[in-house]
């Protein structure tokens, strides 16, 4: 589970603060680029294309829309990110890989 507060949502580009809880499986996102900024903690991330590593906090990773992603593991919490979409992206625009892994409704909770 995360949380998801949206700091601004216009059409351009969405800007959210976001806290992992808990494992994300494999998903990806159709109507946008998204930019990853760690500001606490520390997590292992995968991106489609690229070797799995771990993330901490004052770096940034980039992907494309359609690209699979996930954040297998928590290593140090809080694990919190600012995350920057381009353009907007609607809170309902996450595509698990497995629908087993839920909805968008059941696994963010948005402020």
């Amino acid at each position: 589970m995360l949380t998801d507060l949206r700091l601004t949502d216009e059409h351009d580009a969405s800007c959210r603060i976001f806290r992992v809880y808990r494992a994300v499986p494999a998903h990806y996102h159709t109507s946008s680029d998204e930019y990853l900024y760690v500001l606490t903690g520390r997590a292992e991330i995968h991106i489609e294309g690229s070797e799995p590593r771990i993330i901490g906090p004052g770096e940034l990773v980039f992907f494309k829309k359609n690209t699979v992603h996930a954040m297998p593991r928590i290593v140090e919490e809080p694990y919190i990110v600012l995350a920057i979409d381009t353009p907007r992206r609607p809170p309902e625009d996450v595509h698990f890989v497995n629908p087993a892994d839920g909805t968008p409704a059941s696994f963010i909770k948005t402020y």
